[in-house]
C-alpha cells in the first residue's frame, strides 16, 4: 500500500472508529435507561447492571459498524474533495481501483469483525444475558418483593415480609398454587436468601409448611427450625431456560435438534436467523461500496454534492429494507434464501460497474442526449415543409 493510500486509511479508519463510539454510545444509553429498573426496582447490584447492558453491545455493533463505515466513506471522500486533494488525485492520473483500495481493505477488516461477532460472539452474549436474566427472575425475593407488601407471580406464587432487618426477612409469608389441587403455604420469623453453586435459596428459620388436601379439606403441618427453598424452582418460566433462535449458537443452527419442539415450531426462525448470521458481512461492504460509486468522482466545489449524499442515504436505507424483507420472506419459503444473499451481492456488483464504467456509461448517456438534441431541429425542418 502506497503512502497516499495509508493517508486516504488513516482518516477513514479514525472517522469509522469516531462514528462507531458515538452511535453506539448513544444507542447503549437508551438501553442502558430501559434497564436502570434492575437498580431501582429490582435491588440489583451496579456490576449486574453493567454486566446486562454491556452483553447487548456484540449485537449493536453487529448492526451499527455497516452505517459507521458508510459513514467514514462519506466523510472521508467529502474531506478529500473538499480539500481538492481528489482533484488532484484524478488530475494526476489515479485510476478508480487504486482510490477504491484503501477503503475496501477497511471494509474487508469490518466484515471480518461484523462476521466473528455475527456467528460466535453475539449468541453466546445473548445467550448468557437470558441465563442472567433467569437467574434475576428466579430469585423474585431479591428482584420483586417489597417490605410489608403481597406480591403475586404469575405462575401462582404469592409472597410477603413484614419488615427487614440487614440482609434478613422479617415475618415471612409465602404460597404456592402452581399445583392448585396441592397448594403449599410456608410460615417463618425470619429467613435470608443465599446463593451456593450459582442457584439462589430462600433460608426460612423457626416456621411451618402447611400442605392443604382440597378433596379433604385437611390439612398437614410440619414445623422447622431450618428449611431451605430453591427459588429456581419458583421460576416463572419454569423448567430449563429455552434459547430462541436469535440466542442459539451458529452450530446449534447448522445442526437443529429436528426433535426439539421450539424448532418444529420455528423452523423458518432458525432458518432466517442462520442466513442472516451467514450474510451480516456483507453489509460492511456493500454499504462502502454504495458512499463510495456516490462520492467517489472528483467535483469541483462549484457541483454540489447534496443530491450524491441524499441518493447514498436513500440507496443505504432502501438496502437495508430490502434485506430484512428477504429474512422476513425466509421464513416463510426456503426459496426467499437467494434474496438474502442476492440483494448486498447485487449492490456490490452494481456499484462496482458504476465505479469502473461510470464515466463510459455517462459519456454514452451524453453522446445519445446530443444526438437527440440534433436530431429535433431536421425533424421540425421536416415538418413545416410539408
Amino acid at each position: 500500500m502506497t503512502l497516499l493510500e495509508r493517508y486516504i486509511l488513516k482518516i477513514a479508519f479514525g472517522a469509522f472508529a469516531a462514528c462507531l463510539i458515538a452511535l453506539t454510545g448513544v444507542i447503549w444509553i437508551t438501553q442502558a435507561l430501559r434497564e436502570l429498573d434492575l437498580l431501582t426496582g429490582k435491588g440489583q447490584t451496579l456490576f449486574i447492571f453493567l454486566t446486562v447492558t454491556g452483553l447487548s453491545l456484540p449485537a449493536l455493533i453487529s448492526v451499527i459498524a455497516p452505517v459507521a463505515l458508510f459513514m467514514a466513506t462519506i466523510y472521508t471522500l467529502n474531506k478529500l474533495n473538499g480539500d481538492s486533494e481528489l482533484i488532484v488525485m484524478s488530475a494526476g492520473g489515479m485510476a478508480p481501483q487504486r482510490l477504491l483500495r484503501p477503503f475496501l481493505a477497511l471494509a474487508v477488516f469490518i466484515s471480518l469483525i461484523v462476521g466473528m461477532i455475527s456467528l460466535y460472539l453475539m449468541p453466546a452474549s445473548l445467550q448468557e444475558l437470558r441465563l442472567l436474566f433467569t437467574r434475576i427472575r428466579a430469585d423474585f425475593v431479591a428482584s420483586m418483593a417489597k417490605e410489608g407488601q403481597f406480591i403475586s407471580l404469575e405462575n401462582g406464587i404469592t409472597f410477603h415480609y413484614r419488615e427487614k432487618s440487614g440482609d434478613a426477612l422479617l415475618g415471612i409469608f409465602m404460597e404456592d398454587q402452581r399445583d392448585k389441587t396441592k397448594p403449599i403455604v410456608y410460615l417463618a420469623e425470619r429467613g435470608q436468601t443465599v446463593e451456593q453453586n450459582g442457584q439462589a435459596y430462600l433460608v426460612l428459620e423457626k416456621g411451618s409448611v402447611q400442605r392443604k388436601d382440597p378433596k379433604s379439606r385437611d390439612s398437614s403441618i410440619v414445623a422447622f427450625e431450618r428449611y431451605a427453598v430453591d427459588l429456581a424452582a419458583f421460576n416463572q418460566e419454569g423448567g430449563d431456560v429455552v434459547y430462541k433462535p436469535r440466542e442459539r449458537s451458529t452450530t446449534q443452527l447448522l445442526f437443529p435438534d429436528e426433535t426439539d419442539p421450539l424448532y418444529k415450531a420455528q423452523t423458518g426462525r432458525f432458518r432466517a436467523e442462520l442466513h442472516d448470521r451467514l450474510s451480516a458481512w456483507l453489509y460492511p461492504l456493500s454499504m462502502m461500496m454504495v458512499a463510495f460509486a456516490a462520492l467517489g468522482e472528483a467535483r469541483t466545489t462549484r457541483q454540489g454534492r447534496g443530491l450524491a449524499i441524499a441518493t447514498a442515504i436513500t440507496a443505504i436505507v432502501l438496502l437495508r429494507v430490502m434485506g430484512f424483507a428477504a429474512s422476513s420472506a425466509v421464513v416463510r419459503s426456503p426459496a426467499a434464501v437467494v434474496a438474502i444473499y442476492g440483494i448486498p451481492l447485487g449492490a456490490i456488483l452494481l456499484c462496482l460497474l458504476l465505479i469502473f464504467q461510470g464515466a463510459r456509461m455517462r459519456a454514452l448517456s451524453a453522446r445519445i442526449r446530443s444526438v437527440l438534441r440534433g436530431s429535433r431541429p431536421s425533424r421540425n425542418a421536416a415538418t413545416q415543409g410539408v
